[in-house]
């Protein structure tokens, strides 16, 4: 029998979209037939499942079935990153309905970025035929440091101005819903585990883009650690980079030799132009050897770090997202290289490493995840249901 025996708990059975009868319901459940009905009235009510197209038979007159209606409400997820953005509403079952991408640098501050996020929200909401009390929820990945219970960001170093800025309750005022606030590369693990590998108990997700962050997948749940800064891998020590200066006012960091900012300000001083990390990339592709030997090199740099996370965390799959990750090959043969190199056999025996499924669309499916989680856990759903019984 399940612990949790309301409405909600109902709901989560019936998320895994196979249709069952009451019946069914009551024999998983172990409640009583009347006590299943009324539960399933309540969440047909909010329209949280509807009776299955396809009644089942067992000989006599045919059972309804119930599934989960993933049209039931919409989420807004947005990937806030340092110099770009993608926003999204999708459906419960993270289908994205309407699409926006935008060149949008972070450090023009809180107020300018949040401004077009609502913006492109409602045009986003009038598009795909939804309104604002459709809306379970909202979800931003940012990129930089978030304290994830309160969503705001504590002293990221490259957004200026958004230091404690009060992200969840700013757009909450404006779009009327639930506003959930992460790092990007943490949401990025959430889309990328649940949309391509969710059958893995353990998974990293490396994101090298202008900079370098870690996601953690544990026991397949999300490990943010004690205040959001688990994965911080970008400002570990290398001896690579013993006298480099990193944005973040330190010295030796990953991040200042491999992050595409790094890379691009080097080839650039090699004579060979290049502003961010997507045209580092589109160098690598069209065969410049310079930029192919700094990718290769930087991946061997992120395979350093990782082989020491190998060896602690033992992960079942390593995934590389990010604009670097889009060199392919030549980033993942470095780090294989290192990694193989420098861990453990029995830690590497059945590792996978390999780039992102997702690609750039990672980060919205990741906050489409946060927020229906959120807005679809047991105790959320049954607090809704007694709201509208109350009403």
């Amino acid at each position: 029998m399940l612990n949790e025996t309301g409405a909600g708990a109902l709901l989560a059975i019936l998320r895994d979209g196979q249709a069952r009868t009451r019946a069914e319901l009551v024999e998983i459940t172990g409640l009583a037939r009347s006590t299943v009905s009324q539960r399933l009235d309540a969440l047909l009510s909010r329209q949280w499942i509807v009776p299955a197209e396809d009644a089942i038979s067992s000989g006599g007159r045919p059972a309804v079935a119930f599934t989960f209606n993933q049209a039931a409400r919409v989420a807004l997820a947005a990937d806030l990153g340092a110099t770009h953005a993608r926003v999204a509403v999708t459906d419960l079952g993270t289908t994205i309905l309407a699409e926006r991408t935008a060149d949008l640098p972070i450090d023009r501050g809180p107020e300018p970025v949040l401004s077009w996020l609502v913006d492109t929200c409602l045009e986003l909401l009038r598009e795909s035929g939804h309104t604002l009390d459709q809306v379970c929820g909202v979800g931003v990945g940012l990129p930089g440091p978030v304290e994830h219970a309160s969503g705001r960001p504590i002293s990221p170093p490259i957004m200026p101005g958004w230091d404690a800025f009060p992200v969840p309750e700013w757009l909450g005022e404006r779009l009327g819903a639930a506003v959930l606030v992460d790092n990007d590369v943490n949401i990025m693990a959430l889309g990328e585990h649940r949309a391509a590998r969710p059958e893995a108990d353990q998974l990293i997700f490396v994101k090298i883009g202008t900079g370098i962050g870690c996601g953690i997948i544990s026991d397949r749940r999300l490990h943010r650690g004690a205040q959001g800064a688990a994965g911080d891998i970008g400002h570990v020590r290398v001896s690579s980079a013993a006298d480099v200066v990193c944005r973040c006012g330190n010295t030796g960091c990953l991040e200042a030799v491999a992050g595409g900012a790094a890379l691009s300000a080097r080839l650039t001083e090699a004579g060979v132009p290049a502003s961010n990390s997507r045209e580092v990339v589109g160098l690598v592709r069209s065969g410049n050897t310079q930029a192919v030997q700094l990718i290769r090199q930087a991946g061997r740099e992120v395979g350093d770090v990782l082989a020491t996370i190998v060896n602690f965390f033992n992960p079942a799959v390593i995934v590389i997202g990010g604009d670097i990750a889009e060199a392919g090959e030549h980033v993942l043969a470095g780090v294989r290289e290192v990694i193989y190199l420098r861990s453990l056999p029995l830690a590497t025996q059945h590792l996978s490493i390999r780039t992102s499924e997702l690609g750039d669309r990672a980060g919205v499916i990741g906050a489409a995840v946060m927020v229906i989680e959120h807005a679809l856990a047991p105790g959320v759903v049954d607090r809704e249901v007694l709201d509208l019984k109350r009403a």
